[in-house]
């Protein structure tokens, strides 16, 4: 079966009838360099010229460069490219190699090496272009750089006569000429040996691997090709493929080329022929295959054999050395695609993905949608839809149908059974065939479920989502609706046997649907039933086929390319149904039948496009496009080669118009003649089309009979009410501007209103149309209008942008137009939250809207703004909710003491439950601490610190926690001040603030730890300020800070606490300190061994050192003048306690200390000048250095001031 139509085109002749051994064909740049006998050799290159209305194969192609290079005296065996760096490589039979070079449009010869004593097999270029490999027939390799030096030579021992390199450029293959191939690194190491599915005896012809380091159109097709003179092409996917594919293609082979994209390989070489007298010849063809081997299509070529061949970069074209002569030859790829409505789908590789890139593009609009999709196999478009076929990964369905609207949403889907190699569509109808099932699939789209009628009143129509699948024999044989329904199990499908006369080729209209088969048998079955109406018989096996409009002839293309045609209608004089038409069309490659017209057709011949009325031709035009649509008595085409090729950059220029001949002569005798004569010449032929065309020219010239007479023969009832309405204006100028609006002329109608200085009519046209940019231009310009006509031109041009996703200038127009609710989308698209904010409180209390805007702000997590919008609107139930769903619970628990909802503060501790049930603890902390609840947070963070201390967690880790239990106690106690002293000024008796200070002891009385807070923070922060400076080697201060951890047994463990003074004063030598500690060591509830470690300890210290502390500066406690230490705690005589240093942990003995206005703790000022943050609660230095610098000066200078009046 062809998938695809290649013809030859062009041909040039070498002078003095030179043979030709070698061709390439640059992909980027387009030289064709081709070598011969005697040293010829030419580089050429193809242009297209002047820019002409025809484009793609349909431009002409001259020659604009011919030049002949000089400088091999053998036959040029080979001539190769390097694209990226410009340079061509040729070689001749003596082994000569030349490098050219391009110099202002010439080329010149550039380097020059000849070894000889050998020829030159084959030379290949790497893919980068940067080394190049030459295999001599003796075994040499070189492989060179691009500036010509060599990389590295060797002799591999072997006679070689061709080479690869792999699509990496890490490895090489050489065959040899004792039928071989071998596998070989870059660097000349040899690897393996690779399995050939064929004789040893026979050679190799052609070797190529395509380059797939880009990647490949589908994954896992194959890549290297080796051809051997049998005909046998084997295909692997790589160099380790053990189960490769094998083709015969049945022919002497010669030569083998990949296209550039992968998908089409070629095979050349000459096949014998015997004629009816019993001669012999050879005849050249070329093959085409798929990378799985499938054959697409065979050409014949003049002359005796194909001695090279070349594609084209695009792959549209390949040239073809045969004997004396270059041949072109056009390649019409068989693209999956369909047209449908007012849109062009088709397929197209993305080699960076591994799936298929599908494009929707609308010609109207030229506006494109590109969809990807995995495996798809086919493309079927008709009416409103397109199905795309694909591979599915379901095992018990393996196919999937996507049923598509215009911009690739999809609307509905099947998975199939049966292998679908053939698929068409209809308005109702989906069709797939493989070679001996048929399914169909009654499918309903979106619309068709919203009009239909019920199914008993409906012809067309049955239950919906019918399936049926159907044996083709079966079928033939005359039994009915076989596969049966969705009430069936399309699992078990029907005869499972191989039929012995396969389908090839379907067609369907909205009635009927025909089937063709290999003996040329064609069905025409009814639709939605499916049942055999009439059988007929084909002068050929069809490729393609399509039915006309009312189903009276069936066109179709065989496989080599000739257009047939068979009548469905009955004979009148025989009574046999059906007969082969006496038409016959060759190199034919598409073809459309008119939707309206029974007669008319268009055809694709070669690059010439020919429309039939019968089987009558009429003056061709020439045109590569694929054939879209046919109707009106217009031919729709696209440009599909330059859409594929380039589909991100698709305008509406790729679409071409094609009028038929009656439409063409009609407006030219429209132009030339009155209307009257028009008229008998369009009565002669009528059209709907032609009657449109008469009526307009009628109206330009306010014929109004001709008019009115044309709308009535194209049954027009707008158009025939029109012309009623143009007698009735008395204004000849007012009827041409209402004429020109009409066909949509309306800058002319605009025009003429304004020339009768009508701008209100001008502004109504413009109003009416819904060009709203110009509605606002004509009343800037005083056109008239009014403020609500501008209003509602700035409310839609408002809404064009929105549609748009153009949310700033859409916010310009709503404003003008005072839009509320147009800027609230706006805005939020904008996320312009503070816009939003700001429409709040331009809002009337109580507007819907307001709900609105507290709902997205809800959405983005600005709780203060929904609530603003919620409480403005009088919806506090939906501001508390927005509240706790942000998990804002003092706003909350705030909103619901304003306004009396006493569920709050259930609802808060339902929640806490459940994160406390679920282990949560520190959820459980954050939403008591947001709700306002301090104590119930300090409580769970005390819990929480004392579970790390007995879990042994890091200890400033559980400082942390107690440092937070500590802050919200304080946030507590400030928050009750607050409140009494709030109640004090609103005139509250005494009795009512000792109440809240009883509160407030109730509540923090009831858990120690809360009432003394700080406790557990002081303990851990000097413990961790103790290791500190122990392990900084400040022995003295790390005793003076374990000292200070004597106070905190309720906290800290007595064994840690005494354990860390006796090191620390061991190590500062306080051995009194020592003995003391491990005294106390001794007296605690330890284990025996544990007390036996201790004595030990003790002897093995004070056996050597006497348990006595070094003397130290003396202290005066500032209240008795007692002697103090600075580590003690409190006086000895007075009982006075000393603050601890929260940097060193000394005692603080004077009154020059600084002190947090956090955590009310202090800090020696001399200590603390370097830190910026408290070290225990970690809140900044700053501003309380600064006030207390401020109060130390004031003091300083009462002091200052006193001691000045004394001395006076």
């Amino acid at each position: 079966r062809g998938a695809m139509f290649i013809y030859l085109s062009k041909k040039i002749a070498i002078p003095n009838h030179v043979r030709l051994k070698s061709l390439s064909w640059n992909g980027e740049q387009g030289w064709i360099a081709c070598g011969g006998e005697n040293g010829m050799l030419k580089v050429l290159k193809l242009d297209s010229g002047k820019p002409s209305e025809n484009r793609g194969l349909a431009a002409p192609n001259n020659l604009s460069m011919n030049q002949t290079l000089e400088g091999h005296n053998g036959s040029v065996m080979c001539v190769t490219w390097n694209e990226g760096y410009r340079k061509l490589t040729t070689s001749d039979q003596y082994g000569l190699i030349i490098v050219w070079m391009l110099h202002k449009g010439m080329w010149f010869e550039e380097m020059i090496n000849n070894r000889n004593e050998s020829t030159v097999r084959d030379m290949k270029w790497a893919r980068d272009g940067q080394r190049i490999c030459i295999a001599y027939e003796d075994g040499h390799v070189i492989v060179g750089s691009v500036d010509g030096n060599r990389l590295w030579g060797k002799e591999l021992r072997i006679d070689l006569c061709f080479l690869e390199w792999s699509p990496d450029g890490r490895n090489l293959i050489f065959a040899t000429l004792d039928h071989k191939v071998h596998l070989y690194d870059s660097a000349g190491n040899y690897i393996a040996k690779m399995q050939l599915h064929t004789d040893d005896k026979v050679p190799v012809a052609a070797l190529e691997w395509f380059d797939t380091s880009a990647g490949v159109v589908e994954q896992g097709q194959t890549a290297l090709a080796i051809g051997f003179s049998n005909g046998l092409l084997q295909l692997m996917r790589s160099e380790t493929d053990d189960e490769p594919i094998v083709v015969d293609t049945a022919m002497n082979l010669a030569k083998v080329q990949w296209n550039s994209s992968g998908t089409v390989i070629v095979a050349a070489g000459n096949h014998t022929v015997t004629s009816s007298s019993g001669e012999r010849r050879e005849v050249a063809m070329m093959q085409f295959f798929t990378p799985m081997g499938e054959h697409l299509r065979t050409l014949k070529v003049p002359g005796s054999s194909v001695a090279s061949l070349s594609f084209e970069g695009s792959s549209l074209r390949i040239a073809l050395a045969v004997d004396s002569f270059i041949y072109f030859a056009n390649i019409r790829p068989e693209y999956k695609w369909g047209f449908f409505g007012t849109t062009v789908v088709c397929a197209y590789p993305k080699f960076e993905r591994s799936d298929t890139a599908v494009l929707f593009f609308d010609t109207k609009t030229g506006q494109r949608v590109t969809k990807y999709v995995k495996r798809l196999l086919h493309v079927a478009a008709r009416g409103d839809n397109c199905a795309l076929i694909t591979q599915s990964a379901e095992t018990n369905a393996p196919y999937y149908v996507i049923l598509c609207n215009a911009l690739g949403s999809p609307v509905d889907s099947k998975y199939i059974h049966i292998q679908p190699k053939l698929t068409t569509l209809t308005q109702h109808h989906f069709v797939a065939s493989s070679d001996d099932q048929v399914y169909v699939w009654q499918y309903r789209t979106l619309t068709a479920k919203l009009t239909s009628v019920s199914a008993a009143g409906s012809t067309l129509r049955r239950k919906e989502g019918r399936e049926q699948v159907f044996h083709i024999d079966d079928l033939a044989a005359g039994a009915a609706d076989i596969g049966g329904g969705v009430d069936k199990d399309l699992a078990r499908l029907p005869t499972q046997k191989r039929s012995n006369d396969p389908i090839i080729a379907l067609c369907a209209t909205d009635r009927e649907l025909f089937i063709a088969r290999e003996s040329g048998a064609l069905l025409k079955c009814s639709l939605p039933h499916v049942t055999v109406e009439q059988r007929y018989q084909l002068d050929k096996r069809p490729h393609r086929m399509e039915v006309n409009c009312n189903a009276t002839r069936l066109a179709y293309i065989d496989s080599s390319s000739v257009l047939g045609m068979l009548s469905l209608e009955q004979n009148k004089e025989t009574g046999a149904w059906g007969s082969v038409l006496p038409f016959e069309r060759k190199d034919a490659w598409d073809f459309r039948w008119a939707s309206d017209n029974p007669e008319l057709f268009a055809l694709m011949e070669k690059t010439r496009m020919y429309i039939f009325r019968g089987l009558e031709p009429e003056e061709p035009v020439v045109s590569s496009a694929y054939l879209c649509d046919f109707s009106d008595l217009e031919v729709t085409a696209v440009l599909l080669d330059e859409l594929v090729t380039d589909p991100e950059g698709a305008t509406k220029d790729l679409i071409m118009h094609f009028d038929t001949k009656s439409l063409r002569d009609t407006r030219e005798l429209l132009a030339r003649v009155s209307v009257h004569e028009a008229y008998a010449f369009v009565e002669d032929r009528p059209h709907p089309r032609l009657w449109r065309l008469l009526a307009e020219a009628a109206l330009q010239t306010r014929d109004f009979v001709v008019a009115d007479k044309a709308f009535v023969h194209c049954k027009d009832y707008v158009g025939i009410q029109f012309v009623k309405r143009l007698k009735r204006l008395d204004d000849e100028r007012l009827q041409e501007a209402e004429v020109h609006a009409f066909y949509g002329r309306f800058e002319e109608a605009e025009k003429v209103l304004a020339d009768m200085d009508r701008r209100d009519l001008a502004l109504d046209l413009r109003a009416r149309l819904g060009d709203w940019f110009r509605v606002v231009e004509l009343v800037h310009k005083g056109g008239g209008g009014d403020d609500a006509l501008l209003t509602t031109a700035w409310d839609c041009i408002g809404d064009y942008y929105a549609e748009r996703l153009r949310p700033a200038k859409a916010a310009q127009n709503y404003a003008q137009s005072k839009n509320a609710r147009g800027l609230m989308q706006c805005y939020y698209a904008l996320e312009d939250y503070v816009g939003m904010e700001k429409l709040i409180h331009a809002l009337p209390d109580s507007s819907p809207l307001l709900k609105d805007i507290g709902d997205k702000f809800v959405t983005v997590g600005l709780a203060d703004q929904a609530t603003a919008a919620y409480t403005k609107q009088g919806d506090i139930q939906a501001a508390v909710k927005a509240c706790i769903d942000l998990n804002q619970w003092s706003s909350a628990v705030a909103l619901a003491e304003a306004h009396q909802l006493p569920e709050i503060e259930k609802v808060l501790t339902q929640y806490a439950s459940v994160l406390l049930d679920e282990g949560k603890t520190i959820t459980a902390v954050e939403l008591y601490h947001k709700a306002g609840h301090a104590t119930d947070a300090a409580k769970l963070l005390t819990g929480l610190a004392r579970d790390a201390a007995k879990a042994h967690a890091p200890p400033l880790r559980v400082k942390k926690l107690y440092v937070l239990a500590a802050l919200e106690v304080d946030r507590f106690r400030k928050k009750t001040l607050d409140t009494m002293a709030t109640a004090t000024r609103a005139g509250n008796t005494t009795a009512q603030t000792l109440e809240g200070l009883m509160k407030d002891d109730a509540t923090t009385g009831a858990d120690k730890a809360l009432d003394s807070a700080w406790r557990g923070a002081e303990a851990y922060h000097f413990l961790c300020l103790a290791q500190r400076q122990l392990y900084a080697g400040d022995v003295d201060m790390a005793m003076r800070t374990a000292l200070r951890l004597c106070e905190y047994e309720a906290v800290l463990d007595a064994k840690e606490i005494y354990s860390l003074v006796a090191l620390t004063a061991f190590y500062a030598k306080f051995y009194g300190q020592c003995s003391r500690a491990l005294i106390k060591l001794e007296s605690l509830d330890v284990s025996p061994e544990q007390h036996e470690a201790y004595d030990q300890l003790a002897v093995s210290i004070f056996t050597r050192f006497p348990p006595q502390d070094p003397s130290v500066r003396r202290y005066s406690c500032p209240q008795c003048s007692g002697v103090v230490n600075d580590w003690t705690t409190a006086c000895g005589d007075c009982g006075t306690r000393f603050g601890a240093c929260v940097v060193t942990g000394r005692a603080i003995l004077d009154s020059n200390y600084w002190r947090c206005r956090t955590c009310k703790h202090k800090a020696i000022a001399d200590e603390i000048t370097p830190y910026a943050f408290c070290p225990l609660c970690h809140a900044s230095t700053n501003a309380d250095r600064a006030n207390q610098a401020a109060a130390v000066a004031a003091a300083a200078r009462r002091r200052a001031g006193s001691s000045g009046a004394d001395a006076f």
